[in-house]
């Protein structure tokens, strides 16, 4: 792994430092995300509700809450229809929370993978409309480039509002009420342009209250639309949108009201996931707790059951049904186990020199590729594109790394794709089987042509450099003021230089270790270091470390703790 530092300017740090009223680390971070503004500094430290923009400026937004309001006004019947990933499922439990509370009951609908595919496709849009037919008709988290599904719908006289993030290769919707800020993209809306779909939703119903409050509407008074903002933080976070602009706001907000949440529902699905919350829920604890719960029902069965769990107040269904959902992460976690292993295997003997990765197998199930992408694509520091069984098809996920932007990449090799679709860190594709090893081809050149040769040189940034003094609660208080962390918005990694452990690291359950070193004033630092049990530093030698900082929760008790994230011999 190589180590990059690039030092900023000291008379910027000391500046930005001084006129903000924060400590030179906290300002040298903020320079590293592009503030140099002090009062740009205070909204990004202080993100505030207030400061979203009037949700009309997004495009279609006030056609779009107009058809809702007469909907609402005539007590027409509607059919909601959202993906099965966690974006989907918190999309359709706020717009269906949202309308019960107008009297409306929406019937929803999510696509079953196996059965119906990705999307706004016939079969699940079939399955809706046996339910009775509605006047209006709600696509989400999909549907953008679904022309003759849309037409389909028009052609009996059905209404088609599709809320959509993802990219689009065609043609505006033409049909149908189209919110996608990529599609419909101008220069002033960096604010809201990478909100994820259930932030859309929370601007749509932002956009119908405030239509409803101008009429003296007296249930849109009566609803607080920040109380909806634990969905939102779920969507946003798990679907890995960049954490500035409105995101930011949003799961800023969003992460305090799922603290505190009143559905029955979530308290549920924390507590089987050993989410606690009387401390700080973080992104983490959806990205790797709650959100992978939430998605094992759209890998493996029907993720409508997701959506049930979100939008019940019956105590005892939550709490069988976070146990299901448990059940089906564990099985999840065993299938994908597997898979992992043998595409390991695959990489390290056919294709450990390939910029880029395709991997298929007959055996793999397509519902949890999209994971097993993620993983190999972490290790091997190279843009993976995995693949299952689905008869005469291979479909599957990729996954990205920094600088390679997988929507671009694909653009220029899509030819042998039979659909194809994402964001630049994550795609869906399918594909004929007799078209795997051209794509393969296709895929690593198209990836060599986008990086280069250098692709497989792993770098770590380090956002600063430490010394142990520096490492204290204050200084931790404030690295706290920069989350949430995620995407656009990256954990900080640290240098600490010349570090000399004095005792030997302590393995434990076999794959981890724990670690501890005394400051030049003898105050004992302890950290941890995940998965590195083969990697242990020498004892009584300087070494370097790089470090993320946080916060351990053990009896009680809140103590700053070092995540190794590598180490190296102190030069000279």
């Amino acid at each position: 792994m190589r180590w990059i530092y690039t030092p900023l300017p000291a008379d910027q740090v000391e500046a930005l430092s001084r006129r903000a009223g924060v400590s030179p680390v906290l300002a040298e971070l903020l320079l590293r995300n592009g503030i140099s503004d002090p009062e740009l500094a205070a909204k990004f430290l202080r993100p505030a509700l207030g400061e979203l923009q009037d949700p009309f400026l997004l495009h279609n937004l006030d056609t779009a809450a107009t058809r809702l309001r007469t909907a609402i006004a005539n007590r027409e019947e509607i059919a909601v229809l959202g993906d099965y990933d966690v974006d989907g499922v918190s999309s359709t439990a706020l717009l269906v929370s949202i309308l019960r509370r107008f009297g409306l009951y929406p019937k929803f609908v999510v696509p079953r993978r196996m059965e119906d595919g990705y999307g706004l496709s016939r079969s699940a849009i079939d399955r809706a409309l046996e339910m009775g037919k509605p006047s209006l008709f709600i696509a989400l988290d999909c549907g953008t480039n679904s022309h003759d599904e849309v037409g389909y719908l028009r052609e009996r006289g059905i209404d088609v509002i599709v809320i959509d993030h993802h990219r689009s290769k065609e043609r505006p919707l033409e049909n149908g009420i189209l919110i996608n800020p990529h599609v419909f993209s101008g220069p002033d809306d960096a604010a809201w342009r990478h909100l994820c779909t259930v932030g859309l939703v929370f601007k749509l119903a932002h956009g119908l209250l405030k239509q409803l409050r101008a009429e003296n509407h007296p249930v849109a008074f009566r609803i607080k639309l920040r109380d909806y903002l634990d969905l939102v933080a779920l969507g946003t976070v798990a679907d890995l949108v960049p954490l500035h602009g409105e995101n930011r706001i949003l799961a800023r907000q969003g992460l305090k009201i799922l603290q505190s949440t009143q559905r029955p529902g979530l308290r549920a699905l924390m507590q089987v996931a050993g989410v606690k919350p009387e401390h700080d829920i973080l992104p983490v604890d959806i990205s790797f707790r709650l959100g992978p719960r939430i998605n094992a029902s759209g890998r493996l069965a029907d993720a409508a059951i997701s959506v049930e769990l979100m939008l019940s107040e019956d105590e005892t269904f939550c709490r069988e049904t976070a146990q299901q959902l448990d059940a089906f992460n564990r099985e999840r976690q065993e299938i994908e186990r597997l898979i992992t292993e043998e595409a390991e295997r695959l990489i390290e003997t056919q294709f450990a020199d390939s910029p880029g990765i395709v991997l298929f197998g007959e055996n793999w199930h397509p519902g949890v590729v999209g994971i097993v992408a993620g993983r190999v694509t972490r290790k091997y520091n190279r843009p993976c594109v995995v693949l299952g069984n689905e008869g005469e098809f291979a479909k599957g996920s990729g996954r990205s790394i920094d600088g390679v932007n997988l929507v671009e990449v694909l653009g220029s090799c899509c030819e042998h794709l039979t659909s194809w679709g994402g964001h630049p860190m994550a795609v869906g594709v399918s594909l004929t089987k007799l078209q795997v090893d051209v794509f393969r081809q296709r895929f690593a050149e198209a990836v060599r042509l986008h990086v280069g040769a250098d692709v497989v040189a792993r770098r770590l940034e380090l956002a600063a450099w430490l010394a142990p003094e520096q490492i204290r609660d204050r200084l931790m208080d404030e690295i706290c003021s920069l989350h949430p962390f995620g995407q656009g918005n990256p954990e900080p990694v640290f240098g600490i230089r010349s570090v000399v452990l004095r005792q030997r690291p302590e393995v434990f359950k076999g794959q981890h270790f724990r670690f501890n070193f005394d400051d030049s004033r003898g105050r004992r630092l302890f950290g941890v270091a995940w998965k590195m049990a083969d990697r242990i530093p020498p004892m009584g030698e300087p070494i370097d470390l790089a470090v993320e900082l946080t916060w351990n929760h053990f009896n009680d008790r809140k103590l700053l703790q070092l995540e190794l994230i590598d180490w190296r011999l102190a030069a000279g």
